[in-house]
């Protein structure tokens, strides 16, 4: 495993450790980054390092470096695509997840700030800063929040009380879920689709897919993967927070209702007049 090198500040950086599948002109570049950041050429070491990625795509810490580099010099757009790259690679990955947080947060993208932190779990060492982080952006979220009246539709009010507000025009509204940031999902149960919310009221087809056949009940996990009571197919889905859509459980009769607690996912069954408890996979 390669050293990983932070930089911050000080910026420290040491040459790279020997790696079977890091080809020796990428070595040799990522070296000469670490040589021209010594004597503060912070320009020529960002290159040295991109050179080290196109001659090998994958290596990480050439992307870390470079990314860190770039957010320490105030290109944040550019860090965050450099971070992002990591965490395509490797997922697991929850240091890269974090910096792209901070870097995201700063750039005021506070939704995709909050997508890497969700990803960040209880057992991985940045976790309690991130939840730091994950407070952070959901008080900016709020505070940049515009006037709801923009979005919707003021209810009468000898109908309803006061202050209520109505999001018109989904098609057959079914079941809902929010997640930490205020978003509402929507299941279209007419339409065959999910529609998200923005808490600014903003309204967008979030997804809709072949094997989507009458949705009802929706849940949402903490790494913003959503599922679905599809209750016409009899069958369970799950949609990725990459938009892949997949049939987790089936031969589900007229699944309804659901509630997810941790890893345990449960279902209401009207076709078989139960409910059901299943464990989602690791």
């Amino acid at each position: 495993m390669l050293k990983r090198i932070i930089i911050i500040f000080c910026l420290l950086l040491m040459p790279v450790s020997v790696h079977a599948e890091i080809s020796n002109e990428a070595r040799l570049d990522y070296n000469k980054g670490v040589d021209y950041y010594k004597i503060g050429q912070y320009e020529k070491a960002a290159e040295c390092f991109r050179s080290a990625i196109n001659v090998s795509p994958d290596f990480i810490d050439a992307y870390y470096n470079l990314g860190t580099l770039l957010d320490y010099l105030k290109q944040y757009d550019s860090a965050l695509i450099v971070f992002k790259q990591i965490i395509i690679r490797n997922p697991d990955d929850y240091e890269s997840a974090y910096k792209a947080a901070e870097i995201a947060f700063k750039l005021k993208k506070y939704e995709e700030a909050g997508k890497y932190v969700s990803i960040i779990p209880r057992s991985a060492r940045e976790y309690e800063q991130a939840q730091v982080l994950r407070d952070k952006i959901k008080k900016n979220q709020k505070n940049n929040l515009p006037q709801l009246r923009d979005y919707f539709v003021n209810v009468n009010p000898t109908v309803l009380p006061e202050n209520t507000y109505s999001f018109e025009g989904i098609q057959g509204p079914t079941g809902m879920v929010t997640d930490d940031f205020g978003n509402l999902y929507v299941a279209c149960y007419a339409d065959n689709a999910v529609t998200k919310i923005f808490p600014d009221g903003r309204r967008v087809l979030y997804v809709k897919d072949k094997k989507i056949n009458g949705p009802i009940g929706l849940a949402l996990d903490v790494y913003g993967n959503l599922y679905i009571a599809n209750y016409a197919n009899d069958n369970i889905l799950k949609v990725s927070k990459e938009g892949i859509v997949s049939v987790i459980l089936a031969n589900v009769k007229k699944p309804y209702g659901l509630y997810l607690k941790g890893k345990m996912l449960y279902i209401s069954s009207q076709g078989q007049n139960s409910v059901i408890r299943y464990k989602l996979p690791d």
